[in-house]
């Protein structure tokens, strides 16, 4: 059987935060997911400057003694590779939409969402919209522009339309928290979505991957809410050590565990998981949050339509409490994506 040559699509063209980011989870994964007698990896890292590199590791040492290169030399390096598909890895907009559509117009089969769908869920007011459409509740809300006012009394979740990782949410209980809340959000886009607050119940975390084309509901993930700390922020998921790198914070079991598949929450919001991932017409795997509420009612926040297939991803954490380990949801991904069966689980 001869080997299949993945290509690590790695980094991020629009800043470091991104950059590390995608190299943290980048670098878990090809640890993760080490076959010398299945894989040949080839890593691309692209940085904030636009230039590439096709270093041996992401050690920092490899990056950095590794020759730069503008886009027009990478495409000239990429199409000598033979590659056989692509892991998309990068996390900021320009990864999941530009360079996704650069590895079409070289016909390198990838694993994931394809660049459309990944504009659309990067933006949380047309997701809900599309969700909606397709019966699944979502919270009230309206989009705001610089110098527009709500209509819409707290208590009320203030976010950027297009930003990951709870960077600018704030929740807002009375009136003259508005502006500041406002004020951080317009700091990471240039519209911000304000929410009906959906009271506790729960937040949960619902992946779905996709196996011989049939939908398959992955084990809940819940995050600690409760009244005291009534919704997550950036710290609950990511933090930086004084080694300047990023750390994943969400993966003790104490902010984040893995929910007993006979809790009876489980297969309901499966079910809506699944009607979201048909609307917004995913493939291989989505991943959707959901609020709680007190009546066990399932409210959609937003899709985060990511798979590093790292041990820590969420989808991989997942997939493992579902007896599914790392190296065959990596199979299924391959299969699902080259359209048939290429290699078997062993």
């Amino acid at each position: 059987m001869s080997k299949l040559r993945i290509l690590h699509l790695v980094g991020s063209a629009y800043n470091d935060f991104y950059c590390n980011l995608s190299r943290l989870y980048a670098q878990d994964c090809l640890t993760g997911i080490a076959d010398k007698s299945r894989y040949d990896f080839q890593i691309a890292y692209i940085t904030p400057d636009l230039l590439w590199r096709f270093p041996p590791s992401l050690s920092p040492e490899d990056i950095a003694v590794t020759k730069p290169m503008p886009l027009f030399e990478a495409i000239e390096f990429l199409t000598l590779q033979n590659i056989d598909l692509a892991l998309p890895q990068m996390f900021c907009i320009p990864g999941m939409t530009h360079y996704r559509a650069l590895l079409e117009l070289l016909k390198i089969p990838y694993i994931g969402n394809t660049p459309d769908i990944m504009a659309i869920t990067a933006n949380k007011a047309r997701t809900k919209a599309i969700v909606a459409a397709a019966g699944v509740k979502v919270p009230y809300g309206e989009i705001l522009r610089s110098g527009d006012v709500s209509k819409i009394a707290p208590p009320v979740v203030v976010k950027p339309v297009s930003s990951d990782n709870s960077l600018g949410v704030s929740l807002v209980k009375d009136v003259t928290e508005y502006d500041a809340a406002l004020k951080t959000a317009f700091e990471y886009a240039e519209e911000v979505i304000i929410e009906e607050y959906i009271e506790l119940g729960r937040e949960v975390r619902c992946g779905i991957i996709v196996k011989d084309g049939e939908l398959v509901g992955l084990p809940l993930e819940e995050y600690l809410v409760n009244s005291h700390k009534p919704i997550r922020n950036y710290a609950d998921k990511l933090q930086k050590g004084d080694d300047g790198n990023l750390y994943l914070t969400a993966k003790d079991n104490i902010k984040a565990w893995i929910v007993d598949t006979h809790d009876p929450m489980t297969q309901k919001v499966q079910e809506v998981a699944k009607k979201c991932h048909q609307a917004l017409g995913c493939r291989h795997y989505s991943l959707f949050d959901f609020r709680i509420d007190s009546n066990g009612e399932p409210w959609f926040l937003e899709a985060g339509l990511y798979c590093s297939f790292a041990p820590k991803s969420v989808i991989s954490s997942m997939a493992k409490a579902a007896g599914i380990p790392l190296n065959e949801l990596l199979i299924t991904a391959i299969n699902e994506t080259l359209g048939r069966k290429t290699i078997d689980v062993l």
